[in-house]
């Protein structure tokens, strides 16, 4: 099963060490599990649709919260360290790894914090050498013999669907199986990467039991935008995206979602164990079924769960009634991956929406009194200054209470990278700088230099118009914690722009 490739050391070097795959014995795996630390002082996000850096919110690591409470469920050991969350340097995470023995380390990384990350993996070798060591990052599945080269301390990638990957695997490593039996991974073998078949996501979602929160000290560390809105916490209701947007990691992936109890589940839950204020729903599609939508909107009435939520979806999939439903149950602000106010430019990277439903959802969700948050995406095929000054033109008509301005990142695996590699326009990049405030290739109408230049412009022209200011004077004017998260977000705005010119952080 899967394939195999020679696997050489990129320094000219000998071969990288080979993972020997006996059996441990004795039915019970010590598993630690560590959220690598901040990155420059700046928080990291480490999740499937976003493995970036986020200077201006801490998010806990829910799914290696998700893969914890699996393992637990199998009857191993599981500690978590969420080094991001706690603030912890290298020596506090060498310092935690000494206090106990395990035989496996699983830790996350991201193509921007490749090499950082990969430190944890360096100490666990040091520490505990014949521990294994586990990497999990979704934007690079599709290079495995790549990040098997660079990340010498990494026994083994699971690059593919953890929840259904993480469980088999290390049961497997437990009872000596075959490893090119687990699917979604990659390992070292015999001076190769064998690389397995891809995992199917898992079946039945509902049958995840509840995020492992008790591993965590507690939930004070973590928020979005401000600490106004804690206890905070980030929930998958669903997971995956069948539309076929060419720049998208998670583009024609399987839409796999929980049932409206389940969900209500983990709500009280949070409710009643850490009296959780806010929830940000990190679905890709939140709103993907309408019906199960309501459902759990009148399930949040029922129970009385009294929280403030936030979604990310698309801009063809709510109606002005799906919106006061969902205001109604406490949603306070919506996403939506706009990417282009020009048609032509949509219709190019496959989008299936047009301009006119982003401008329409935009309108109805305030109406409905839920903020609008936008995602743009300049240097698309085709882009030209006048189609990015359509995006501007389109921010600046509909005034978003937040936006962000990207520039296109072709992240491997997508369809664009792959069509961007076969014309030539594609030139090798490090993974390493592949982030959206900085261009890494143009278009035939515009430059790097200029696509910069665009983005700039972009959030000035946003960023110093009265109309928009005003409009979120008026919303935070609405209450006490609206007021802070406003104050905090201005302060953010002013901070990005003027104090790091937009770069290096959301």
């Amino acid at each position: 099963m899967g394939r195999s490739e020679r696997l050489d050391r990129s320094d000219g070097g000998t071969d990288v060490p080979v993972l020997r795959a006996a059996p441990w014995g004795g039915g019970v795996v010590n598993v630690a599990i560590v959220n690598p630390p901040r990155f420059d002082g700046d928080s990291v996000v480490r999740e499937e649709r976003c493995e970036v850096v986020e200077r201006y919110s801490v998010l806990e690591p829910y799914s290696l919260l998700q893969l914890a409470s699996l393992l637990l469920a199998e009857g191993h050991r599981v500690r978590l360290l969420d080094a991001n969350g706690e603030n912890a340097t290298f020596p506090e995470v060498e310092s935690w790894l000494r206090s106990a023995p395990y035989d496996a380390l699983i830790l996350r990384f991201t193509p921007t914090t490749f090499d950082h990350d990969l430190r944890v993996a360096a100490l666990s070798k040091r520490i505990h050498p014949e521990a294994r060591t586990i990497g999990i990052c979704w934007t690079l599945r599709t290079m495995p013999t790549e990040v098997l080269r660079e990340a010498l301390p990494l026994d083994i990638y699971l690059r593919h669907e953890y929840e259904s990957v993480g469980p088999p695997l290390i049961n497997a490593l437990e009872d000596g199986g075959r490893l090119d039996l687990v699917p979604g991974i990659a390992y070292r073998e015999n001076s190769h990467v064998a690389v397995t078949d891809n995992a199917r996501p898992i079946a039945d979602y509902d049958a995840i039991p509840l995020p492992a929160y008790q591993l965590l000290d507690s939930l004070d560390p973590y928020f979005i935008s401000a600490p106004a809105c804690r206890p905070f916490t980030i929930l998958y209701a669903s997971k995956g995206c069948p539309f076929a947007c060419s720049f998208c990691t998670v583009a024609k992936t399987a839409w796999k979602y929980r049932s409206a109890d389940s969900v209500l589940e983990e709500l009280g839950h949070l409710r009643d164990h850490y009296r959780i204020r806010t929830v940000s729903f990190f679905d890709e599609t939140f709103t993907m079924n309408k019906k199960r939508v309501r459902e759990l909107c009148e399930g949040i009435r029922r129970e009385r769960i009294d929280i403030r939520w936030y979604c990310n979806t698309r801009v063809h999939l709510v109606d002005p009634d799906l919106l006061r439903t969902m205001r109604s149950a406490g949603c306070s602000g919506i996403s939506f991956g706009v990417e282009s106010g020009n048609q032509q430019i949509l219709n190019s990277v496959s989008k299936q929406a047009t301009v006119a439903q982003a401008e329409q959802a935009i309108r109805w969700a305030k109406e409905a009194h839920i903020k609008t948050y936008c995602a743009f995406i300049l240097g698309l095929p085709g882009e030209t200054g006048e189609t990015a000054m359509d995006t501007i033109r389109f921010a600046l008509r509909t005034l978003p209470n937040g936006a962000q301005f990207n520039v296109l990142a072709p992240y491997p695996g997508t369809e664009l990278y792959e069509t961007l590699q076969a014309s030539g326009a594609l030139p090798d990049i490090n993974w390493r700088g592949l982030y959206q405030d900085s261009a890494v290739v143009g278009t035939d109408g515009l430059s790097k230099a200029e696509l910069n230049r665009l983005r700039k412009l972009a959030y000035t022209k946003l960023y110093f118009s009265p109309r928009w200011w005003w409009q979120n004077l008026r919303s935070a004017l609405e209450s006490r914690d609206d007021f802070e998260l406003a104050s905090r977000y201005g302060l953010r705005v002013l901070s990005n722009y003027f104090v790091h010119g937009m770069q290096g952080s959301h």
